[in-house]
């Protein structure tokens, strides 16, 4: 009799479970979404198998009807039981890291029970199903979502075993113990399907439960465990100066590719902006010293995150070096000076010149310039070089040197004067034909010439000492054969070559003005008559042959350098080296042949 009642208040007590359960159930899918959410952000290695094993608890919430065997009536409909005997298994294999597919099998085993003289069903059942399922893992739990298809196999103990078509919906909670084993903390399903255990006119028999599971889940395979991210930090260049640009770069290793790596910058005593893998430091103002740099990378996962440090140094800037000499250290006034600088940056850093002097003209950019002391009274005059770097603002030095600037010597008493300027009348210079070449310019300036611009340089020299200011001014002539071009060329070369030699010997090469007539200014058959006649060098009989020869006589006048001093305009004669001993080089009108158009005769003496 208490038996009776005990199952009696049983069968009441079940009746209060569906709607607990059922209440219970939106609840536990709602965690479950939430613990998804929650994972779904961060980022944990898959297995590529999975093997489950555990406890397993039905709830059928159903109740049985059916119709026996030869009865005329059905039974009357019987609660199914709870049923907490059973045992559960499945293995997945997971395709990536959150789907897999699911096989699941459970069994639930009756009690045996009996009571006066029947059985109490207590929901005997098994299930073989097949789905999929979804994970989402993080590094301590991993909750998930299934949908389970398969067979489901009903055993009441007063009917026969009925196997149905059934659907399992539901999910769980793994909690990861390790990378191989984690706890199944709960899994629950929402089960339903339907068995018919009479005819057409009796109620079916429908499973609306819930199947509650904890156990092991153990995980093989897959990806091995993620190792954390690394960066590192480079700068180019490491030593600056201040003002110089930096440039940072950090690079990372083991961040998820599928995230999108942020970067963020920061020093220490230093400026740094940027978001880049790559950025620029200013180091303009900094004080000499090192400076740390810092780069924090992050993906958006909780591991991926990692960062690095560089260093770099500012050094100590050091102003540029000079100094500085004139050569010569003493002029006449009117003369020149040339002031060499020698300067250095021990930063090796380009470098800009400038000068400035007390007294006279200088002018020059560069390491070498030049004193005027035109209209400089006599005395010293101080000359400044200075120097700067190419920094912003500049570092700068400067060094001094003295010129000694002399009085000009007394006038000469005015017959020596006369002399000299007669004396530096002389001669014009002769050239060969077609002499110098473009490819030899320093050559075609025979000896008996050479001689004549050696005594000119002579008793020029010595005429500066009375005439500071006075000048050369070079003629150069051609004889008329050959284009304007070719002539044009031909006497700047003559020219060019004489004012070489005079300056080779002594005469400041300021002191010229240089003319090249070209094809102008020609020498006429008459003048060349005249010249010929006037020539103290020749005999009646040589002037003869001269004449005889005239034509070339006019093209040899013609290839000449004329010489004028400036202060007088006087003029060099024009007196042609008939006795030189190379007379026959400068008389040959086809250059270079060795036959003369006439032979010389043996001067009177």
């Amino acid at each position: 009799m208490m038996k009776v009642r005990r199952n009696i208040r049983m069968s009441s007590q079940s009746k209060s479970h569906p709607g607990r359960v059922l209440a219970m159930l939106p609840a536990m899918i709602a965690m479950l979404f939430a613990f998804a959410t929650l994972a779904a952000a961060q980022d944990q290695p898959a297995p590529k198998w999975e093997l489950y094993g555990g406890y397993s608890y039905l709830y059928p919430n159903a109740d049985l009807h059916g119709q026996l065997p030869g009865a005329l009536l059905p039974l009357p409909g019987t609660n199914l039981e709870s049923n907490p005997r059973g045992a559960g298994a499945s293995i997945t294999y997971d395709f990536n890291n959150w789907f897999g597919l699911t096989l699941d099998t459970s069994t639930h085993w009756g009690s045996g029970e009996k009571t006066l003289g029947r059985r109490i069903d207590d929901a005997a059942f098994s299930n073989l199903s097949f789905g999929p399922k979804v994970t989402f893992r993080h590094e301590h739990f991993s909750p998930f979502l299934e949908v389970l298809v398969g067979d489901h196999r009903l055993m009441p103990d007063a009917f026969h075993d009925i196997d149905k078509l059934g659907v399992m919906l539901g999910g769980g909670i793994d909690v990861n113990l390790s990378r191989h084993v984690a706890l199944r903390l709960i899994r629950a399903d929402f089960v339903t399907s339907s068995y018919r255990y009479a005819p057409s006119g009796v109620p079916t028999t429908d499973l609306r439960g819930v199947r509650l599971q904890a156990g092991l889940n153990f995980m093989f395979g897959g990806e091995a465990p993620r190792v954390p991210p690394t960066a590192a930090c480079s700068l180019q260049p490491t030593e600056v100066f201040a003002g110089e640009s930096v440039t940072a770069t950090a690079s990372g290793s083991g961040f998820n590719p599928r995230r999108t790596v942020n970067y963020s910058w920061n020093g220490t005593g230093v400026k740094v902006a940027g978001s880049d893998a790559s950025t620029q430091i200013d180091t303009t103002g900094l004080q000499p010293g090192s400076y740390a740099v810092t780069a924090n990378l992050n993906d958006g996962s909780k591991h991926g995150f990692a960062s690095c440090s560089a260093r770099f140094t500012v050094k100590e800037p050091h102003p540029p070096v000079i100094s500085c000499s004139a050569n010569p250290a003493s002029v006449r006034t009117g003369g020149t000076s040339t002031i060499n600088s020698n300067a250095s940056s021990p930063d090796g850093r380009r470098l800009a010149y400038s000068y400035s002097a007390t007294a006279g003209e200088i002018s020059g950019t560069g390491d070498t310039a030049t004193l005027n002391t035109r209209d400089a009274r006599p005395g010293h005059i101080t000359v400044t070089c200075n120097v700067n770097d190419d920094r912003n603002p500049p570092l700068a030095a400067s060094s001094t040197t003295i010129v000694n600037v002399e009085p000009p010597p007394p006038p000469p008493p005015a017959p020596e004067i006369k002399q000299l300027e007669a004396r530096l009348a002389l001669h014009s210079i002769y050239f060969p034909t077609a002499r110098p070449t473009a490819e030899n310019p320093e050559g075609g300036l025979v000896d008996s010439q050479a001689e004549i611009l050696k005594t000119l340089a002579a008793d020029y020299m010595s005429y500066l000492k009375y005439k500071p200011n006075a000048h050369l001014i070079l003629g150069g002539h051609a004889d008329p054969r050959g284009s304007e071009e070719y002539n044009k060329a031909l006497t700047e070369r003559r020219v060019e070559r004489t004012k070489n030699f005079l300056v080779q010997h002594g005469v400041p090469a300021d002191h010229f003005e240089t003319r090249s007539f070209g094809k102008d200014d020609q020498l006429t058959v008459e003048q060349t008559k005249e010249l010929i006649a006037q020539n103290p060098d020749l005999s009646p009989a040589d002037r003869q042959q001269m004449l005889n020869n005239l034509q070339v006589m006019v093209l040899a006048n013609n290839r000449r350098v004329d010489v004028t001093l400036s202060t007088t305009g006087q003029q060099s004669t024009r007196l042609y080296p008939f006795n030189a001993k190379d007379f026959l080089a400068l008389i040959n009108p086809k250059g270079g042949e060795k036959k003369p158009p006439v032979k010389r005769r043996t001067p009177k003496r």
